[in-house]
């Protein structure tokens, strides 16, 4: 039996409230399609608004006892997460695959990074830290101490279903939080099973709600406007999240942003080829281009460009699509029909502009929502193109000539998310890092995150950090109190 056919039969493809599932207070429903086909998967219930604030009372009410729970009790509950997600990762992968689209091999890599978030904040559980010294004038003491936020919306995706709801699941559950995810509507189900599992593994009732919904708009802006909601973490686009830190704003909601990338990466003279298109096939084709952290602007040195233009070309040409659950394929489909749409216009209209397209260019002749991969080049400088969160397989090449030029036009974008740099020099490699206006920066790598790390941006790419140490302070409120002895 298939992990979509578990949930239906045991009643967990419902919205999980309070410890129960239950169908939406108005019955509406999401139909869940495969890309792959265009065909219905299954329904979900579509959250209502009485259901997302129905949420908002579950998780306040298991807040108090959630937050005085021992961080080694939390910790061992995530610890078990891990667990139970890597001993069934290939069951979460079929299902990624089923509702997202994306090759096998790489839903089972999301599936294992999406699991190390738990056991990372497990860790992270008992590192709540504070601090105490003595103040200047030696009057008193200064205690710091952290504290749980309270309760937090959490607001995820539909291209990394489970790793951009495990990378907020864990640090809220690790500071004490209760929440409510509110996934993606393309993509419920993978939502829905780790709200089950979390639920096998002993997370009480109240804590994680899942509430999808196809009203988002609706639903999240009622629960942000009741006063219990202290904390909202939202991966999304920039359009959006402007939109909720406006709706924020009314009652000063702690907020965590994780919003759109424009990735430049930039190859110098001096750098490895061969090394250059491995690292430029990872950074652009991950998740079929699908990814805040894609390389949507590629910049290379004139001195190389053909050469390199030539290598990226051939290993996209041999880039083998098809349905995920081949094991041979590579590149499944794209979301949905507007983003596939979407794609065979932004190609059609830089190439009209004069850019050739050297390597695919088009929509397959095949049922559901596919794209050839494609590369640009000739692309002028300040063509639409560069200005666009690509999301999907399409790598324009643009040349530059000096140093300072690359920079400028890496940093020539609101964005600043991610960027990549290759080049044989190191000084000049970790040069152009502090450089470039980003949050994260890759040296001759193409694969950047890790739990590990602070993933997040600058400019109107976010706000705040996910994973690290600083993941989990993002859900915690620092307390100061002063003490004399």
């Amino acid at each position: 039996m298939s992990l979509i056919e578990e949930l239906v039969a045991s009643g967990r493809h419902r919205l999980l409230i309070g410890g129960e599932w239950r169908d939406a207070s108005d019955g509406a429903q999401i139909t869940v399609l495969d890309p792959a086909t265009a065909e219905p998967i299954t329904a979900v219930p579509s959250g209502s608004v009485a259901d997302g604030l129905a949420a908002v009372d579950a998780a306040a009410q298991a807040a108090p006892a959630w937050a005085d729970t021992p961080p080694r009790v939390r910790a061992e509950i995530l610890r078990a997460a891990f667990e139970a997600l890597v001993d069934r990762a290939d069951a979460f992968a079929e299902l990624i695959v089923r509702e997202m689209g994306k090759a096998l091999r790489e839903a089972k890599a999301e599936v294992l990074y999406a699991a190390e978030f738990f056991r990372w904040f497990s860790g992270e559980a008992v590192r709540n830290l504070g601090s105490i010294a003595t103040a200047p004038e030696g009057d008193k003491r200064i205690i710091s101490i952290h504290q749980p936020v309270g309760v937090s919306l959490l607001v995820t995706p539909w291209n990394f279903p489970a790793a951009m709801a495990t990378r907020k699941i864990g640090p809220a559950i690790a500071a004490g939080c209760t929440m409510i995810l509110k996934p993606a509507s393309d993509t419920p189900l993978t939502a829905l099973a780790i709200g089950a599992l979390l639920e096998e593994v002993g997370v009480p009732p109240g804590v994680v709600n899942v509430v999808p919904t196809s009203r988002s708009g609706e639903v999240v802006g009622a629960m942000l406007d009741d006063p219990r909601v202290r904390k909202l973490s939202f991966t999304g686009s920039t359009e959006v999240g402007k939109l909720l830190l406006e709706k924020a704003a009314r009652h000063v909601v702690n907020c965590s942003m994780e919003l759109g990338g424009n990735a430049p990466f930039v190859v110098f003279e001096d750098a490895d080829l061969d090394a250059a298109v491995e690292g430029a096939m990872v950074a652009k084709m991950r998740n079929g281009g699908q990814s805040c952290i894609a390389a949507n602007r590629i910049y290379v040195h004139a001195a190389v460009a053909d050469a390199f233009a030539d290598r990226f070309a051939a290993a996209m040409a041999a880039t083998r699509v098809g349905v995920g659950l081949d094991p041979s394929t590579e590149l499944g489909p794209l979301i949905n029909l507007q983003a596939a749409e979407g794609i065979a216009e932004l190609v059609d209209q830089t190439a009209s502009h004069g850019a050739q397209v050297r390597v695919g260019g088009r929509r397959p002749d095949r049922p559901g929502f596919f794209f050839e991969p494609t590369v640009l080049t000739d692309v002028r400088p300040d063509d639409p193109i560069l200005a666009t969160e690509i999301f999907g397989p399409v790598a324009p090449i643009v040349t530059f000539e000096t140093e300072e030029e690359a920079i400028d036009l890496a940093n020539g974008t609101l964005w600043g998310l991610a960027a990549y740099v290759y080049t044989g020099d190191l000084a000049r490699g970790l040069r152009v890092a502090e450089a470039i206006e980003a949050g994260m920066v890759g040296i001759n790598r193409g694969l950047i995150s890790d739990p590990a790390a602070p993933f997040g941006g600058v400019k109107e790419s976010g706000l705040g950090r996910e994973g690290a140490h600083e993941g989990l302070m993002e859900f915690l409120e620092t307390k100061y109190i002063a003490a004399s002895w």
